[in-house]
Protein backbone atom coordinates (compact mmCIF):
# COMPACT_ATOMS: atom_id res chain seq x y z
CA UNK A 1 0.00 0.00 0.00
CA UNK A 2 1.67 3.40 -0.68
CA UNK A 3 2.79 5.56 2.08
CA UNK A 4 0.13 8.25 0.79
CA UNK A 5 -3.05 6.30 1.17
CA UNK A 6 -2.33 4.80 4.11
CA UNK A 7 -1.53 8.53 5.74
CA UNK A 8 -4.93 10.01 4.49
CA UNK A 9 -6.55 6.65 5.89
CA UNK A 10 -5.22 7.48 8.94
CA UNK A 11 -6.53 10.67 8.97
CA UNK A 12 -10.15 10.48 7.78
CA UNK A 13 -10.60 7.42 10.50
CA UNK A 14 -9.36 9.96 13.28
CA UNK A 15 -11.20 12.35 11.81
CA UNK A 16 -14.07 10.20 12.53
CA UNK A 17 -12.97 8.84 15.83
CA UNK A 18 -12.51 12.78 16.90
CA UNK A 19 -16.17 13.56 15.80
CA UNK A 20 -17.47 10.78 17.76
CA UNK A 21 -15.68 11.56 20.36
CA UNK A 22 -16.62 15.40 20.22
CA UNK A 23 -20.39 14.71 19.34
CA UNK A 24 -20.62 11.62 21.74
CA UNK A 25 -21.91 9.41 19.28
CA UNK A 26 -21.73 5.86 18.14
CA UNK A 27 -19.01 5.68 15.20
CA UNK A 28 -21.49 4.38 12.72
CA UNK A 29 -24.18 7.24 13.74
CA UNK A 30 -21.05 9.49 12.54
CA UNK A 31 -20.21 8.04 9.25
CA UNK A 32 -24.38 7.33 8.52
CA UNK A 33 -24.32 10.82 8.71
CA UNK A 34 -21.34 11.74 6.86
CA UNK A 35 -22.35 9.34 4.24
CA UNK A 36 -20.20 7.54 1.83
CA UNK A 37 -19.90 10.27 -1.16
CA UNK A 38 -18.47 12.70 1.84
CA UNK A 39 -15.82 10.09 2.94
CA UNK A 40 -14.88 9.69 -0.59
CA UNK A 41 -14.28 13.95 -0.41
CA UNK A 42 -12.18 13.08 3.19
CA UNK A 43 -10.03 11.03 1.77
CA UNK A 44 -9.40 12.98 -1.51
CA UNK A 45 -8.46 16.20 0.59
CA UNK A 46 -6.90 14.12 3.91
CA UNK A 47 -3.66 15.18 2.25
CA UNK A 48 -4.65 19.07 2.71
CA UNK A 49 -7.23 18.84 5.41
CA UNK A 50 -4.13 17.00 7.83
CA UNK A 51 -2.60 20.58 7.05
CA UNK A 52 -5.04 22.27 9.24
CA UNK A 53 -6.25 22.21 12.61
CA UNK A 54 -8.71 18.94 13.18
CA UNK A 55 -11.15 20.93 15.48
CA UNK A 56 -11.56 23.30 12.36
CA UNK A 57 -12.23 20.42 10.29
CA UNK A 58 -14.37 18.35 12.38
CA UNK A 59 -16.68 21.39 13.04
CA UNK A 60 -16.88 21.86 9.23
CA UNK A 61 -18.00 17.77 9.11
CA UNK A 62 -20.73 18.02 12.06
CA UNK A 63 -21.93 21.38 10.29
CA UNK A 64 -22.47 19.97 6.79
CA UNK A 65 -23.93 16.71 7.80
CA UNK A 66 -25.89 17.89 10.59
CA UNK A 67 -24.34 15.68 13.52
CA UNK A 68 -26.23 16.70 16.76
CA UNK A 69 -25.19 15.90 20.17
CA UNK A 70 -25.41 11.77 21.56
CA UNK A 71 -25.16 10.00 24.43
CA UNK A 72 -22.48 8.26 24.04
CA UNK A 73 -20.07 9.16 25.82
CA UNK A 74 -16.91 6.67 25.73
CA UNK A 75 -14.27 9.04 27.30
CA UNK A 76 -15.47 10.17 30.81
CA UNK A 77 -16.79 6.63 31.54
CA UNK A 78 -13.36 5.35 30.77
CA UNK A 79 -11.75 3.94 34.15
CA UNK A 80 -8.58 3.63 32.88
CA UNK A 81 -6.06 6.11 30.75
CA UNK A 82 -8.01 6.94 27.96
CA UNK A 83 -6.19 5.60 24.47
CA UNK A 84 -5.68 8.73 22.13
CA UNK A 85 -7.07 9.72 18.50
CA UNK A 86 -4.17 8.47 16.91
CA UNK A 87 -4.04 5.33 18.53
CA UNK A 88 -7.76 4.23 18.04
CA UNK A 89 -7.52 6.04 14.21
CA UNK A 90 -4.53 3.48 13.88
CA UNK A 91 -6.76 0.51 14.90
CA UNK A 92 -9.22 1.17 12.44
CA UNK A 93 -6.90 2.25 9.83
CA UNK A 94 -5.27 -1.36 9.95
CA UNK A 95 -8.65 -3.13 10.27
CA UNK A 96 -9.95 -1.06 7.48
CA UNK A 97 -6.85 -2.25 5.01
CA UNK A 98 -7.14 -5.69 6.50
CA UNK A 99 -10.73 -6.63 5.37
CA UNK A 100 -10.81 -4.40 2.36
CA UNK A 101 -12.43 -6.55 -0.57
CA UNK A 102 -13.64 -5.43 -3.90
CA UNK A 103 -15.20 -2.15 -2.94
CA UNK A 104 -13.52 1.10 -2.56
CA UNK A 105 -11.85 2.64 0.27
CA UNK A 106 -14.71 4.64 1.36
CA UNK A 107 -17.37 2.35 1.34
CA UNK A 108 -14.77 -0.62 3.32
CA UNK A 109 -14.24 3.15 6.08
CA UNK A 110 -18.06 2.98 6.43
CA UNK A 111 -19.06 -0.69 6.66
CA UNK A 112 -16.20 -1.35 9.24
CA UNK A 113 -17.44 1.58 11.49
CA UNK A 114 -20.71 0.56 11.37
CA UNK A 115 -20.43 -2.96 11.77
CA UNK A 116 -20.76 -4.18 15.92
CA UNK A 117 -16.88 -4.20 16.44
CA UNK A 118 -17.14 0.02 16.50
CA UNK A 119 -18.73 -0.36 19.53
CA UNK A 120 -16.66 -2.66 21.18
CA UNK A 121 -13.31 -0.53 19.76
CA UNK A 122 -14.90 2.48 21.75
CA UNK A 123 -15.16 0.62 24.69
CA UNK A 124 -12.34 2.17 26.76
CA UNK A 125 -13.05 -0.15 29.75
CA UNK A 126 -12.27 -3.14 27.36
CA UNK A 127 -9.03 -4.35 25.68
CA UNK A 128 -10.34 -4.86 22.65
CA UNK A 129 -8.87 -1.59 20.99
CA UNK A 130 -5.38 -3.61 22.11
CA UNK A 131 -5.78 -6.75 20.27
CA UNK A 132 -4.09 -8.13 17.43
CA UNK A 133 -4.64 -6.53 14.08
CA UNK A 134 -5.48 -10.42 12.99
CA UNK A 135 -8.22 -11.11 15.95
CA UNK A 136 -9.99 -7.99 14.88
CA UNK A 137 -10.40 -9.00 11.33
CA UNK A 138 -11.09 -12.29 11.89
CA UNK A 139 -13.40 -11.03 14.51
CA UNK A 140 -15.33 -8.45 12.15
CA UNK A 141 -15.80 -11.12 9.36
CA UNK A 142 -16.70 -13.74 11.76
CA UNK A 143 -19.49 -10.80 12.92
CA UNK A 144 -18.66 -11.64 16.23
CA UNK A 145 -15.74 -11.45 19.26
CA UNK A 146 -13.99 -14.68 18.44
CA UNK A 147 -13.52 -16.21 21.70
Amino acid sequence: MESKLKNDLLYVCMLIEFIGRGTQNHRKDVVTAIGIPQIKHLLQYADVNHCLDMQQVADEVVKESCISRGHFDTVSECKYKVPSVTSIGKVYQRLVTDVKGDEDWSQTIYNVFCSYLSDEISNFNSSIFYCTPEYLKYSYQEGALLA
